[in-house]
């Protein structure tokens, strides 16, 4: 009597602590699914198209830009704003060379940013602000100084360029944010928006569990293991009967 007493309790208390955040996973995972993915990360507005081809001559020495460079890693050749380029990437750093004269061509100006932007770009708006920014917003997702284009459309796009690389790093939009504030609720992490494996989250789960499991002996306790399996040969000789 006593157990049947604690399984109550479990249950109870587990399925009040449950019941609202089920309620927004069920919420934020409607909502989430409105939205194709491709919408959200901004790639239906994004230029693609297959990379030109690298010639295998008229290369500066990687050398050079080793020596350019302390520490570098690594040097990888790449197409940048149809010209070849070098990358070459240190701890905490990376830059871009021309592969013709091995003259470093970053951090970007303005004018290089902008043409990255314009390129990647293939909506109906334009920029109407381009801006290096060295506290860049939450949904930037890092820390690091990034230039920032915002178009007119109407999605208010925005594509966060880095200026040491040129490589476009994210692109956002007004479904952007409303698909983020949902899959913050949704992975129940509410600082970052990026851990689905919180702490938090794994509680909730394993309280699921427990109402679930609970829930199960209740209902074995209450109606006893012989009622169980009439009840389950009634159902599944109605089945018989009907086929």
């Amino acid at each position: 009597m006593m157990f049947a007493k604690i399984i109550q309790r479990v249950h109870l208390w587990a399925g009040l602590l449950l019941g609202i955040q089920v309620i927004i996973w069920m919420m934020s995972g409607v909502v989430m699914s409105w939205f194709h993915i491709d919408l959200v990360r901004g790639d239906r507005s994004a230029f693609s198209a297959p990379a030109p081809e690298l010639e295998a001559k008229g290369y500066a020495s990687p050398g050079g830009v080793i020596a350019q460079m302390d520490g570098a890693i690594t040097v990888s050749l790449r197409h940048f704003l149809g010209r070849p380029v070098y990358e070459a990437e240190a701890a905490g750093e990376s830059a871009l060379f021309d592969a013709s004269t091995g003259e470093r061509i970053t951090p970007l100006e303005e004018k290089t940013a902008r043409e990255v932007a314009e390129g990647d770009y293939v909506g109906a708006g334009k920029i109407i602000q381009l801006k290096l920014m060295t506290d860049a917003p939450h949904e930037y997702r890092d820390k690091q100084p990034v230039w920032r284009a915002d178009f007119d459309d109407g999605l208010h796009t925005r594509l966060y360029i880095s200026p040491e690389t040129g490589r476009v790093i994210s692109r956002r939009n007004d479904v952007w944010r409303i698909y983020d504030f949902f899959w913050m609720l949704h992975i129940m992490d509410y600082v970052d928006r990026t851990n689905a494996n919180s702490l938090l989250l794994r509680a909730f789960a394993a309280a699921g569990l427990l109402f679930a499991f609970s829930g199960l002996v209740l209902v074995v306790m209450k109606k006893g293991r012989n009622q169980i399996a009439r009840d389950l040969l009634f159902i599944t000789g109605r089945k018989h009967r009907s086929s």
